[in-house]
């Protein structure tokens, strides 16, 4: 009898035990909340000229690949669009886009002032007729 109610108690505690870390640790974050790490995206639209030869073309991926060397940015991407299947919402008019991420909106900005950012810039600037820029924060 002794033996039954010492197991009884035992599973009770366990339960208890159980339940109440469970309860601690979903009310945790309440008092130490995590902190989200926001994301800082640079996304560039190039539409190059019509006139420029295929070679020309091709070295016009000298820019991205000059960017790619510079500090602050990560992940920088580079590609022509997709041959998604025709929707109303689908813009694929572009030449070339680009994709890069930045810890902070101040890492961002200063990369934009670098002189080889600048240089780069005034290089390949000939090679396009428009370009267009997103700066877009993520949570």
């Amino acid at each position: 009898m002794e033996r039954r109610k010492f197991l009884f108690r035992s599973v009770q505690a366990s339960a208890l035990l159980l339940i109440s870390g469970n309860m601690f640790a979903s009310v945790l974050p309440m008092f130490n909340p995590v902190k989200k790490k926001k994301v800082y995206f640079h996304y560039l639209l190039f539409w190059l000229r019509k006139d420029l030869s295929e070679a020309e073309v091709k070295d016009f991926e000298n820019f991205f690949e000059g960017l790619k060397k510079l500090p602050y940015q990560k992940n920088l991407r580079y590609g022509k669009p997709a041959a998604s299947s025709p929707r109303n919402v689908l813009d694929n008019t572009f030449t070339y886009n680009a994709s890069m991420e930045f810890d902070t909106l101040e890492e961002l900005e200063a990369y934009g002032q670098l002189p080889e950012h600048l240089a780069l810039v005034q290089k390949y600037k000939p090679f396009f007729e428009r370009m267009l820029v997103h700066d877009t924060v993520y949570n």
